[in-house]
């Protein structure tokens, strides 16, 4: 079951209609999560990873007519130029880029293969720089009332350290930074740049935490709301970002982690007395 207050379908506004969004590796977790509520709210909703046979299973229940599966790797930069020339042919233009594909490695940097490191690197920053290098001209021109919109997907881990995660730091840092950098930069053109920073989220990339029964429990003592994320919750949130809604919001890192941001990093007093 979803988390106590979240609409049935039926329910959802509907702040997009006719309004064209690219989410990237959206075949599954919190991807499939934003593309879904982005077409839910009546937007065309573009779908891109590098499976498709997961794609087509996440727009089974999707409007072919306002749906665009585009399989490829967005750590291509030619690749990511033709993602975004086919969205505009499609759909006649573009009004948000979600960057959401992204990867992650664990362990000491001195085990780390080169190749490990260029994974991490090519799609969780330069996938997103490719990305938002060709959409610009195309959100520039978008009629939104909120004007055209970037929402990055960031992490906590890219705010803080993590004591196993390195490269992943050093990535998702690059995009909580990146994220500043553009809005000031493309505020002038009417393009709104933000960012999401979940924590612990019920995705496959988590798996591995939450079924150690130890290790999971360790993470919900850090979430003072007790639970860990679902992807619903941060596609929530990547909505209301890209809405009229946040239309004077730019340069935001929006922590969707429950509260565990809210900590200096030192122990639950309270545990102990």
């Amino acid at each position: 079951p979803l988390p106590r207050g979240t609409r049935k379908k039926e329910e959802y506004m509907q702040r997009f209609t006719d309004r064209t969004v690219i989410v990237t590796g959206s075949s599954k977790g919190i991807g499939a999560a934003i593309a879904h509520r982005f077409a839910q709210e009546g937007a065309n909703v573009v779908l891109n990873s590098r499976s498709r046979d997961d794609l087509e299973s996440v727009a089974s229940d999707m409007d072919d007519a306002r749906t665009l599966l585009v399989e490829g790797d967005v750590s291509d930069a030619d690749f990511a130029k033709d993602l975004v020339a086919r969205t505009v042919e499609r759909f006649g233009g573009l009004d948000c880029l979600v960057n959401n594909a992204g990867t992650a490695t664990a362990g000491p940097l001195a085990d780390a293969s080169d190749e490990d490191i260029d994974t991490v690197i090519d799609i969780n920053v330069k996938g997103v720089i490719y990305l938002c290098r060709a959409a610009i001209p195309h959100l520039a021109k978008s009629d939104a009332p909120g004007g055209g919109s970037i929402v990055n997907t960031s992490s906590v881990s890219g705010t803080g350290g993590d004591w196993t995660m390195p490269i992943y730091n050093a990535s998702k840092g690059a995009v909580t930074n990146l994220t500043r950098g553009l809005a000031l930069q493309l505020g002038g053109q009417g393009i709104r740049v933000n960012a999401v920073c979940p924590s612990m989220t019920k995705t496959e990339m988590s798996e591995g935490i939450r079924d150690n029964d130890e290790l999971f429990d360790a993470f919900l003592r850090r979430i003072p709301l007790g639970r860990a994320g679902e992807p619903e919750d941060v596609a929530a949130v990547v909505a209301f970002l890209a809405s009229e809604d946040a239309r004077h919001v730019t340069g935001v890192n929006l922590p969707v982690d429950g509260g565990v941001s809210a900590s200096n990093g030192q122990p639950n007093f309270q545990a102990f007395q």
